[in-house]
């Protein structure tokens, strides 16, 4: 069995931190400044995340950027 690929678990934490606080896919885009289809499609592990989005995904949760990666080795 194959282990989830890094968009996946990158996507996988980023919809746990935001379920955590209640915020919509929408609301966190808002709070960050990028579309909530892009939300969305990180979330599921689709897009690459660059670098300035992961600050401004961290900043809209309020969290530290490597608390998104919490499900890595």
């Amino acid at each position: 069995m194959t282990s989830p690929s890094v968009k996946a678990r990158f996507g996988s934490s980023l919809r746990k931190l935001r379920d955590e606080r209640g915020y919509s896919q929408e609301e966190l885009a808002e709070r960050a400044g990028l579309h909530r289809n892009y939300v969305g499609g990180v979330e599921r592990g689709e897009r690459n995340v660059a670098l300035e989005n992961i600050i401004k995904l961290a900043r809209a949760l309020s969290v530290p950027p490597r608390e998104l990666f919490a499900n890595f080795p």
